[in-house]
């Protein structure tokens, strides 16, 4: 296969994205690869990572493939989750405590941090609607982590949200209560089931 037609399979199969690592372990040079991408005007999204012209540009995914320790929580889980139909104004993310995230917050996306071991707690792969797969938190965890931080989130999201959750077939109760519990939540989280039950 040839080299160009060989970037456009991966371009391709990356829905208009190109990243230097993808193709240097795919056997194609650096040199050729810039050159490829200032031939065919590809824009530079960040170090490493280029944008096919007329690509729509997926920037859940992009702010993925730049931050690597992040996942996707709290407005913008609940959007991905469809336990909300309004799309966020602000990205919201959850990285490990002692993880620089000032390159993050000076791009105005919302960081919360929390210690390592509860990290990775309800972390699934879920598509963004560019169709890529993004680390996000399951819905009984972002319900959980919406009620943590509730002076910060207004009410009425969490109302609609775990009222749509309630509605829902594939909620797990018990699962949804041993999160709440592993973060402090479980007496509040009683409080609005007990209206909605």
């Amino acid at each position: 296969m040839l080299k160009s037609d060989l970037l456009k399979k991966i371009q391709k199969e990356n829905n208009g994205i190109l990243r230097t690592k993808t193709v240097v372990d795919n056997g194609i040079s650096r040199t050729y690869f810039m050159e490829y991408v200032r031939k065919n005007k590809f824009e530079k999204i960040s170090q490493g990572i280029y944008l096919a012209p007329n690509s729509w540009t997926d920037g859940l995914y992009l702010l993925q493939l730049r931050f690597k320790g992040i996942i996707f929580s709290h407005e913008t889980a609940l959007y991905l989750g469809d336990l909300t139909d309004r799309e966020p104004l602000q990205y919201t993310v959850t990285v490990k405590t002692g993880y620089n995230y000032s390159a993050l917050s000076q791009q105005n996306i919302k960081v919360y941090s929390i210690k390592k071991e509860l990290y990775e707690l309800g972390a699934i792969q879920i598509l963004s609607p560019g169709g890529h797969e993004l680390r996000c938190y399951n819905a009984e965890r972002t319900l959980c982590d919406i009620l943590r931080s509730r002076n910060n989130i207004e009410i009425q999201d969490f109302q609609n949200a775990i009222k749509n959750y309630m509605k829902s077939k594939s909620k797990n109760i018990p699962l949804l209560m041993r999160y709440a519990k592993e973060l402090h939540v479980e007496a509040i989280l009683r409080k609005y089931l007990e209206v909605l039950m």
